[in-house]
């Protein structure tokens, strides 16, 4: 084989590479803009009334609404931090109304590496756990001192025992849940290193299940405080 036909070989090939690359990208992108045509629509059957208020931000989606009488906001975000082994696409579920705690509290499982989607490692004072608390979990706040009723979170955290919600977070303005939806494809990362989360889209049976958790859990902190006043 001559040089020159050599070289048309090789660049033959790495044209077939460079159009499959562009393939792969557009499949994935027409796959995305449908799977986020399916959330959506998943969502409205729970909040009707939910619009898409997203910032253009990589990978994070936003929807925010009323569910109930209350306002609350959806959030799925997608963490490609290297730190861990496989992309990770997060639920985060919250309601945006005012609750009566002194500040910041809030419960991470299993808190071994940073994430995209919490400033759980910024806060600086660790809580002592009231019994019932999950073995896996570490309670964090931003106020030195704060008394929280950890009683009444105690027996609000059920859903937690399941292994998938991740991260419970209380303060002044809202409740949120944050909860594992699904990890990357292993094959198609570990080649592409393309984060494909395959059937993962949101389903409207667990969207309400998480409002009512945080729902319940936000009106049984508001009553016990206005007992005690």
């Amino acid at each position: 084989m001559s040089e020159v036909t050599s070289a048309l070989f090789a660049g033959a090939i790495v044209l077939a590479l460079v159009l499959h690359l562009a393939w792969l990208a557009r499949a994935s992108r027409n796959r995305a803009s449908a799977a986020l045509a399916i959330d959506h629509a998943g969502i409205r059957t729970v909040i009707a009334d939910a619009a898409d208020v997203s910032d253009g931000t990589a990978g994070v989606v936003t929807w925010e609404g009323s569910w109930n009488g209350r306002r609350v906001q959806l959030r799925t975000i997608v963490d490609t931090l290297a730190t861990r082994k496989l992309p990770t696409r997060w639920l985060s579920i919250s309601i945006t109304e005012k609750v009566a705690v002194p500040g910041t509290f809030d419960m991470m499982m299993r808190p071994g590496s940073p994430t995209t989607f919490s400033n759980f490692d910024h806060l600086d004072h660790t809580l002592p756990k009231a019994p019932g608390f999950p073995v896996e979990s570490v309670l964090r706040t931003d106020r030195r001192g704060a008394r929280f009723p950890q009683g009444i979170i105690a027996s609000h955290i059920e859903i937690f025992s399941e292994g998938r919600a991740k991260e419970l977070l209380i303060t002044p303005k809202g409740i949120r849940i944050v909860w594992l939806l699904a990890e990357a494809e292993r094959a198609r990362y570990g080649v592409f290193r393309q984060a494909e989360f395959g059937d993962a889209t949101l389903d409207p049976a667990l969207v309400e299940r998480l409002l009512m958790s945080v729902s319940a859990l936000r009106d049984a902190i508001n009553i016990s405080e206005r007992q005690a006043a």
